[in-house]
């Protein structure tokens, strides 16, 4: 029991930096997104090798994993992470990143489809609600007029919640997996990133505060989140886990209003309120409460 509620503890953590990643993202300022992409991985790829290479021959044999694994967490973590800062850089940040964390009540959708869970009616309204708050979020409550400038930065967010809800069931078939292994995806994505930025961006200096930004975000809400969530989800109590996810739209939107990156609204507040409500659906109903 104590094992598990500290590896329910590491999956906490992992959310809680993840309630990091926007308003750290918008603090890379004028830096392009695939640039930000790859140096961002980057960090995360190299300290993962370096944790390997501490640990001798067993740190290197945990990088070891299927090529179907390998493929779809760099697949998932690249497509993810690109249309992420994408959105954060081409929309409203709290819009656009509450529109991305739709995810968890994606997984609910996904789960039935596409992992042969049966879905209880209380999940399915759970996830038409987000579906509201996200209509909320990028009308205002003043029907369709959406300002057409902030569109693909709109659709880039709700792409974000597609894949990460996508991967997320699929990855369930890979969980004898090492959570290590996550540091070669790493290396993709950061490959891919340079690859992309390479072709599309003109590359910019960091100064030194987006340097200081760029470690922080490797280290943390792209890094070591991912070796937390691993392991909270595979050794924690999975429906605490689940519910606690919800922390982070409320926990990131609080971060960029009190750090000054975005204006509060009314409408943030309803659509928190919707998103909360709509995870509390899914989770109870899941357990037949």
């Amino acid at each position: 029991m104590a094992s598990q509620r500290t590896a329910t503890l590491t999956g906490l953590a992992a959310i809680l930096l993840w309630a990091s990643l926007a308003v750290l993202t918008t603090a890379t300022g004028n830096l392009p997104p695939f640039q930000v992409l790859a140096i961002g991985f980057g960090i995360a790829a190299t300290a993962g090798f370096l944790r390997a290479g501490l640990h001798g021959r067993r740190g290197w044999r945990e990088l070891r994993q299927p090529l179907p694994a390998l493929a779809l967490s760099t697949l998932a973590l690249f497509g993810y992470h690109a249309l992420y800062f994408i959105a954060l850089k081409r929309a409203p940040a709290v819009e656009a990143n509450l529109l991305n964390y739709l995810w968890p009540l994606l997984i609910v959708v996904f789960a039935g489809l596409l992992g042969g869970v049966a879905v209880r009616a209380g999940q399915w309204i759970g996830t038409l609600l987000g579906l509201v708050a996200a209509m909320l979020l990028v009308t205002r409550g003043q029907g369709l007029q959406v300002d057409p400038a902030h569109v693909p930065g709109y659709l880039a967010a709700l792409s974000a919640a597609v894949i990460w809800a996508a991967y997320s069931v699929l990855n369930r078939r890979f969980a004898d997996v090492p959570s290590a292994a996550i540091t070669v995806a790493c290396a993709g994505v950061a490959l891919l990133g340079a690859a992309a930025h390479l072709l599309f961006e003109t590359t910019l200096v960091p100064s030194g505060t987006q340097w200081l930004v760029l470690a922080l975000m490797g280290l943390g809400p792209v890094g070591a989140a991912f070796w937390l969530w691993d392991h909270g989800t595979k050794h924690g109590d999975i429906a605490l886990l689940g519910s606690l996810s919800y922390l982070a739209p409320l926990l990131s939107t609080l971060l960029l209003v009190a750090s000054g990156r975005a204006q509060a609204h009314w409408m943030q507040a309803v659509a928190i309120a919707l998103l909360l409500a709509g995870a509390w659906l899914s989770v109870h109903s899941r357990h037949g409460r």
